[in-house]
């Protein structure tokens, strides 16, 4: 198989991983990589050997695809210029700043017949994975995603900076709409939200409560999913999945079976840029769609809406 030519636009703390990973990928031929500040796009350049450049327009034409790893408010007019130039593209999470942003790349999309995968990197945890085989009728879904503070991402509200995260999860196992919303939300050291619950209520009954803050005393990304005859508990970070089942004893009456799993760890951002090279070469349908990251989208701007009113709201 040909080599995918690639290149990376935005190369901070996360598009530099992006680089390495196209780098050392055997489908895929890094031709640059893209940024405004000058001395952080030589040394990226430098250190995987291939050109630099400012501003992303001069990788379209060189390019088949490309990573996005920008300031989220300029992820509509780059993906567009991107797509529009017959570009596939993979943007990190949330697709857009805004809803109707990201209607709009949806629709383009579709129009230009271009790949959009959205960088929803849970989807591709190895734990996450063993979970989605496991759920086929979640009832109730709890989620804890805490994390000591750190500058990275303060600039948006935690529900886009970390429950986004869970949101996409839950969406991805949940096969009914979301029919109402409750959430709070507290800003502690930025003027943004940086703790915030939220309770989704769908029109199959079933409920999801995600706790997201990043003003924790420690790290933790849980998620506890009860279903009928079973509940199943996973560990994000020590990949550890517990599931506890109801067996059927024909002498004693119906008993609990625990089992534990731990599960082999993978490199997720890997196995992502993996996907999106095979759906970008093959011309296939993205592990994560635009579509997967617009409903996202919706649910938290839904949460953050209610967050600021303080009252209950449908969402769309």
């Amino acid at each position: 198989m040909k080599a995918v030519r690639a290149a990376v636009i935005g190369v901070g703390h996360l598009g530099r991983h992006h680089a390495a990973k196209y780098a050392r990928h055997s489908g895929a031929e890094l031709v640059g990589v893209v940024d405004v500040l000058t001395e952080r796009r030589k040394a990226v350049a430098e250190e995987f050997g291939v050109q630099s450049f400012e501003h992303h327009e001069e990788v379209l034409g060189r390019v088949d695809c490309v990573s996005i790893a920008v300031p989220t408010p300029l992820h509509y007019p780059i993906v567009r210029d991107c797509l529009g130039r017959g570009v596939d593209v993979l943007v990190e999470k949330p697709i857009t700043a805004t809803v109707d942003e990201g209607k709009a790349l949806v629709e383009f999309a579709v129009r230009s017949h271009r790949i959009l995968q959205v960088g929803h990197l849970e989807r591709f945890n190895p734990a996450v994975r063993r979970l989605r085989e496991i759920v086929d009728d979640p009832r109730f879904i709890e989620c804890h995603r805490l994390a000591p503070f750190g500058e990275r991402g303060t600039d948006v509200d935690v529900v886009l900076d970390l429950m986004i995260h869970d949101l996409d999860v839950v969406l991805s196992m949940v096969s009914s709409s979301v029919r109402a919303v409750e959430a709070v939300g507290v800003p502690v050291l930025t003027p943004n939200v940086d703790i915030a619950n939220a309770r989704l209520r769908f029109a199959n009954g079933c409920i999801a409560n995600l706790t997201s803050s990043r003003v924790s005393s420690k790290r933790e990304r849980m998620i506890r999913v009860f279903q009928p005859n079973a509940y199943i508990a996973v560990d994000y970070d020590l990949r550890h999945v517990r599931v506890c089942r109801r067996v059927e004893d024909g002498t004693n009456g119906p008993s609990l079976s625990l089992s534990d799993e731990h599960i082999e760890e993978r490199d997720a951002l890997e196995d992502e840029i993996s996907s999106f090279l095979h759906t970008v070469a093959e011309r296939g349908e993205p592990a994560v769609s635009a579509w997967d990251g617009l409903k996202a989208l919706e649910v938290a701007r839904t949460i953050m809406e209610c967050m600021e009113t303080e009252v209950r709201a449908v969402a769309p």
